[in-house]
């Protein structure tokens, strides 16, 4: 990483941090710790630098299908903006064109795009649904979104097998209940 003003306020703030919680920020173990996680910092916060237009890049055509499209079990690692802890999971998403369709592979990049910046599981599940509503114009989109939030799994109420799950419903997967139930059956169902 290029040090410039931004990085090296962040490991000044790093070296305080450590000096807080009484370690010794010049000690062999600690030396590049500062730089090491101003760095990763930079990456898990990747998404504030990227929007929508760029992210989907010119990959929306049109084409005439108007059946579900779904792509599931999307990996994903965010952080918790009220602890500054990582929360980890899968994104299914599903939209119904109407006469645009969307490359496969900016689905995720989507799901990247919202996952590295501070977030509440609510939000991204939220955001993710509404900017590919408003990009493609489809009858519907769906999005659930099942994550372990590891603010509750390390602290606090420490269950470590809890599992958080949210869903935005747009369009006819709102309206329309047996297109929401087809949805749901086929993201909980596994390949053969």
């Amino acid at each position: 990483m290029k040090k410039n003003g931004n990085s090296i306020k962040f490991e000044k703030a790093v070296r305080e941090i450590l000096t807080l919680i009484g370690e010794k920020p010049n000690r062999e173990g600690l030396q590049k710790t500062p730089h090491r996680v101003a760095k990763a910092w930079e990456y898990l916060t990747s998404g504030y630098k990227k929007d929508v237009a760029e992210v989907l890049n010119h990959a929306v055509f049109t084409e005439k299908y108007d059946e579900m499209v779904i792509v599931k079990d999307i990996d994903f690692f965010s952080m918790c903006e009220h602890h500054l802890l990582p929360f980890y999971g899968k994104a299914h998403i599903a939209y119904i064109p109407n006469g645009k369709i969307v490359g496969l592979s900016k689905i995720p990049r989507l799901v990247e795009m919202f996952s590295r910046r501070l977030q509440v599981q609510e939000r991204m599940t939220q955001q993710i649904a509404e900017s590919l509503f408003k990009t493609l114009e489809p009858d519907g989109v769906a999005v659930v979104i099942e994550a372990r939030h590891l603010c509750m799994m390390m602290r606090g109420v420490e269950k470590q097998n809890s599992v958080a799950t949210t869903s935005a419903m747009l369009g006819s997967f709102r309206d329309d209940e047996r297109t929401r139930n087809e949805f749901l059956k086929l993201v909980s169902s596994k390949l053969a």
